[in-house]
C-alpha cells in the first residue's frame, strides 16, 4: 500500500501538538512535529484562551511540513469542548474566547432554568448539566451585555474557529456542537427554543458538517505563509473525546471507555441517545460520535487534580512517574475525596482544597505529596467504579471490559487500582487516542478505510495494548 500522510492538530486544555500521521502497509505511523503549551490567560477578572497563539502554532506546524518537503492529503483539528469564538460582521475575531473555567458562569444554570425548566432542557438535549456548557456561557454573556456577543455575526466553537482561520469557511461540526447543551440528538441540529430565549439564531453557528466532511482548502493567505498548496481541511471529530473514542481498539460493542487525562470521561458507545429519568438523575450526557453513534458518558474531574497540586508542591520530584512510585509508599485508603466536588473546579490552591475537604469530612488529612497523590489516585478509581455502576444500570448490553485511552494510561498504578475497583479487565492504549482518531478519520474521509471497525482493526495492529486484571 502506498504511503498517505495526514496532518493532525490535537489541542488539549494544557498543551497542544501537531502530528504527521501516515498509513503505511495497513498500519498507522505517527510523528510529532511540534508541541506547545496552551495557556489560560487571566486578565480583567476573566480567564481566556489565546486563539491567535494556537493558530500561530498550527501555522508553525504546517511550515515544518513544507520545510521537510512533505505532501499531506488533508488537515484535521480536534480540541476540548464547549468554548467558542465570536466573529464580527467584517469576518474578524472580536476577542479571545472565554475559558470554560471562568467563574462568570457560577449560578448560570439556575438563572437559565427560570426561562426553560431544567427537565425540559435535558429532555431536549440529553446533556450532563455543567455550569460551563456553551448554552450557559452564552446566557451569561447575554445577561452581562457582553460586547463581543452583541456584535457577533457568527459563533464558532474552537475547532471550527481554527478551521475558519485556515479556510475562511464558517462551519458547525456535529461532535463539538453536541457538547454545547444546544443540540437536539434526534434532529442533529440546534434546538431553536433553547437559543431563542437568549436572543440567538441558528444561522449564527455556521453550516452543519459531520466527521469526514470537507470544510474547505487552505486560504491563499495561509498558503503564502506556510509554503503549502490548497490542502483540504477536513472536519474530523472536532471534540477531542469524540476523536479519542473513535480510536478505541474494541472488537465489539460490549465495552466501556475511559478517556483519562486532565478530564476523565467514562462512557459507552450506543446507536441512539439514552434520555430517561435515570440518566437525568445520574446527570449523564449524550454526545455525538462518528457514523451516527452517540457517546453516552459522564465527565469526571481527572488528573487536573494532580496537575494543579504539582504546581504547588515544593518537596515533590518533577517527574510524574517518580511521584506515582513514591505515593505507593503511603498507607492505602487513608483519605477519599469526591473528584467532582465543586471545591476542586478551579481553587486558588488545590493542595489546600483537598486538605480542607478531608478535614471537613472527618478524614485523615494528607501530610505530604505522597499521601496526597495516593488520595487522588484511589479517589479517581473509586469514582470510576461508581460511574461504571450507573452505566451498567442503563447500558443496552453487558459491559465486559474497560478500554482506557489517553495520557493517564502511563500511570500503571492508577490503572491497576481501577481494575481492582471495577472488577473487570482494563485494557490500555492507545495513549495518544485523540491524535490517532483524528488521523484515522482523515484516512476514512480519503477513502483508505471503510467503517469504524476497519479503523479500529488498523489501530489495534499498530499499537501495543496492556491488560490489567482485577486483583484482591
Amino acid at each position: 500500500m502506498a504511503e498517505h500522510n495526514f496532518f493532525a492538530v490535537d489541542l488539549g486544555a494544557t498543551s497542544g501538538r501537531t502530528i504527521l500521521g501516515s498509513i503505511v502497509d495497513g498500519k498507522l505511523v505517527q510523528r510529532e512535529l511540534t508541541r506547545f503549551p496552551n495557556n489560560i490567560i487571566e486578565t480583567g477578572g476573566h480567564f481566556y484562551w489565546d486563539i491567535f497563539a494556537l493558530y500561530n502554532e498550527i501555522i508553525r506546524g504546517l511550515k515544518t511540513v513544507a520545510d521537510e518537503g512533505l505532501t499531506i492529503e488533508s488537515i484535521g483539528i480536534d480540541t476540548w469542548g464547549v468554548d467558542f469564538v465570536c466573529i464580527g460582521k467584517d469576518g474578524g475575531i472580536l476577542r479571545n474566547p472565554y475559558c470554560y473555567r471562568d467563574p462568570h458562569t457560577e449560578g448560570a444554570m439556575e438563572e437559565y432554568f427560570r426561562m426553560v425548566p431544567k427537565e425540559k432542557v435535558y429532555e431536549k438535549t440529553g446533556i450532563q448539566f455543567m455550569n460551563f456548557n456553551s448554552l450557559f456561557q452564552l446566557a451569561t454573556m447575554r445577561k452581562n451585555n457582553d460586547s463581543a456577543l452583541e456584535a457577533a455575526e457568527k459563533i464558532l466553537f474552537v475547532p471550527d474557529a481554527l478551521m475558519y482561520m485556515l479556510t475562511g469557511e464558517a462551519v458547525c461540526e456535529y461532535t463539538i456542537l453536541s457538547t454545547s447543551q444546544m443540540l437536539d440528538p434526534c434532529t442533529k441540529k440546534i434546538d431553536k427554543e433553547l437559543i431563542d430565549v437568549i436572543g440567538l439564531k441558528e444561522s449564527q453557528f455556521g453550516r452543519y458538517v459531520n466527521p469526514g466532511d470537507k470544510v474547505g482548502v487552505l486560504s491563499e493567505e495561509v498558503q503564502r505563509q506556510t509554503g503549502l498548496g490548497a490542502v483540504p481541511v477536513v472536519a474530523v471529530a472536532g471534540h477531542d473525546t469524540g476523536a479519542a473514542v473513535a480510536a478505541v481498539p474494541a472488537q465489539n460493542e460490549r465495552f466501556a471507555y475511559l478517556s483519562c487525562g486532565t478530564w476523565s470521561l467514562l462512557g459507552i458507545e450506543v446507536k441512539d441517545a439514552i434520555i430517561n429519568e435515570k440518566s437525568f438523575d445520574y446527570n449523564f450526557t449524550n454526545e455525538g460520535g462518528i457514523e451516527g453513534t452517540t457517546r453516552f458518558l459522564k465527565n469526571i474531574c481527572g488528573l487536573w487534580l494532580l496537575e494543579r497540586c504539582r504546581k504547588e508542591w515544593t518537596d515533590a520530584p518533577k517527574d510524574v512517574a517518580q511521584i506515582v512510585a513514591d505515593c505507593q509508599q503511603a498507607p492505602a485508603h487513608q483519605s477519599v475525596i469526591n473528584p467532582d466536588d465543586p471545591s476542586f473546579a478551579n481553587p486558588p490552591s488545590m493542595v489546600n482544597a483537598i486538605k480542607e475537604y478531608c478535614e471537613k469530612t472527618g478524614q485523615h488529612v494528607p501530610q505530604d505529596y505522597k499521601e496526597m497523590a495516593r488520595c487522588i489516585f484511589e479517589s479517581l478509581a473509586l469514582r470510576y467504579r461508581e460511574v461504571l455502576g450507573y452505566l451498567k444500570e442503563m447500558a443496552p448490553f453487558e459491559i465486559e471490559k474497560l478500554h482506557v485511552i489517553g495520557g493517564g494510561t502511563y500511570n500503571e498504578f492508577l490503572m491497576q487500582l481501577t481494575a481492582n475497583a471495577i472488577g473487570i479487565p482494563v485494557v490500555t492504549g492507545p495513549v495518544e487516542g485523540t491524535a490517532i482518531g483524528n488521523i484515522m478519520l482523515q484516512a476514512k474521509a480519503a477513502g483508505l478505510v471503510g467503517d469504524i471497525y476497519e479503523m479500529r482493526s488498523i489501530i489495534a495492529n499498530s499499537i501495543d495494548l496492556k491488560t490489567y486484571l482485577p486483583q484482591g
